[in-house]
């Protein structure tokens, strides 16, 4: 049998060892793990998520985006042609943003974001996370939150806060906690609720993903 290829984006700021407790059976499918790049100049998510789709080298594969990654590998879609895509902790459409950023790209707020107080890796896990990170996880933390740069970190808030979708894509396959801080459920529509799933439920509840996720994908692939 033919293996099935997964290529997984992680969260913002995130490095592609979130993803290193997911099990999928080998004799099925391939992981495969993507890596956040260094933003051009004003680039733009389009053409950042061609940029990324250029390290696909596989067809029909499935595309898995947690958080922000959620976000790109949609926008991924127009240039990899995927079996699938798969979102975890995102959200599908500019209508699911949780009020805080709707209002702060109203007032252009994000702009006053200090980013260079998130190469602290306390406040970039709260930020990145949500507010209620327990401070003993804080080593974990720093291992998986890699991506510094203040220049990424401004143009990913930007992104986030600035997506242009408004359509839903009906072909994609939301997962999402019932307790997650960033983008609260009661924004989000259709999705396979996780309970007691957080924002970050890809580190937490990593065993319900690697028992559901061969489910998922290969039901009508």
């Amino acid at each position: 049998m033919t293996k099935i290829h997964v290529y997984f984006m992680p969260g913002m700021a995130a490095s592609p060892t979130i993803f290193e407790r997911i099990q999928l059976p080998s004799d099925t499918f391939e992981m495969h793990l993507l890596e956040w790049l260094v933003p051009e100049k004003e680039e733009t998510i389009e053409h950042y998520a061609q940029r990324v789709a250029k390290n696909i080298t596989h067809d029909n594969v499935i595309l898995i985006g947690v958080s922000f990654g959620g976000i790109l590998v949609q926008e991924m879609k127009a240039f990899v042609k995927p079996k699938k895509v798969i979102i975890i902790s995102s959200v599908k459409c500019n209508a699911e943003l949780p009020r805080r950023m709707k209002i702060a790209k109203t007032t252009k707020a994000y702009k006053l974001v200090p980013t260079q107080l998130l190469e602290n890796i306390d406040n970039l896990a709260k930020f990145t996370f949500g507010s209620s990170i327990i401070k003993q996880r804080l080593k974990l933390y720093e291992k998986f939150l890699s991506v510094r740069d203040k220049n990424y970190l401004d143009w990913a808030i930007e992104k986030i806060i600035n997506w242009k979708r408004t359509e839903i894509d009906p072909e994609v396959i939301h997962i999402h906690g019932d307790k997650d801080e960033v983008f609260p459920i009661k924004h989000i529509k259709n999705c396979i609720v996780v309970k007691g799933g957080t924002h970050i439920m890809i580190l937490t509840k990593y065993r319900w993903l690697s028992d559901n996720l061969p489910k998922i994908m290969l039901d009508s692939f």
